[in-house]
């Protein structure tokens, strides 16, 4: 007898530019009981001292990208895929199938009455596509992206934009949504917002329209 599929778990995927406010949303999904699934997050531990990523990144790029602690010298990545396009397509490739692999063992062992991943880049990623059921952008004006990020990196104006060029547009992402929150005030005003999809959620999980 042939083993039985389990149903798939509804899905949402959670996105927003950078400093647009996504793992403050995440956090509320995840107090009010949703199974979070943050690909930013696996992406740290994997290029973390130890992470599975390491001997792949020195072997790729040597062992000059690598902090005494044995993590990913971020700073310098960055600059390095900023300067040379190549080198980011070089970097995906080694992360992105280790990101996808962590990421569906993470959602194999979660819990919860639905799921929400948490994709800083899903929008500019075809494949999440047909992974999700529905596609939730965190959204603010793009001046207050550059602040906000310049306020908690200490990377300046310019390489934020920067940063920012290679991600999808405000339009692009929000031409895409199914649903919007929008982090434009106090973070005190997210809330609300996620418990009224928090319960949109909950029903459509449940298969009530």
């Amino acid at each position: 007898m042939s083993e039985t599929q389990p149903a798939p778990v509804y899905s949402i995927g959670l996105t927003g530019g950078i400093g647009s406010g996504k793992t403050l949303v995440a956090d509320i999904f995840a107090a009010l009981g949703a199974a979070v699934i943050d690909t930013d997050q696996i992406a740290h531990q994997l290029s973390a001292p130890h992470g599975a990523a390491i001997p792949l990144l020195v072997a790729e790029f040597g062992d000059g990208f690598i902090t005494a602690e044995g993590a990913l010298d971020r700073a310098k990545m960055r600059a390095l895929v900023f300067a040379e396009p190549a080198a980011r397509q070089r970097l995906e490739a080694i992360l992105h199938p280790l990101i996808r692999l962590a990421t569906e063992e993470a959602a194999a062992r979660s819990s919860g009455p639905y799921r929400v991943f948490a994709v800083p880049l899903l929008v500019e990623s075809g494949t999440w596509k047909s992974r999700i059921n529905r596609l939730l952008v965190v959204d603010c004006p793009e001046s207050l992206q550059v602040e906000r990020v310049m306020r908690r990196s200490g990377l300046d104006a310019q390489e934020v934009r920067a940063i920012m060029s290679a991600q999808a547009t405000r339009a692009q992402r929000l031409e895409v949504a199914d649903d919007v929150i929008v982090n434009d005030g106090d973070a005190a005003l997210l809330r609300p917002q996620v418990e009224r999809l928090h319960a949109l959620y909950l029903q459509r999980a449940a298969g009530t329209p």
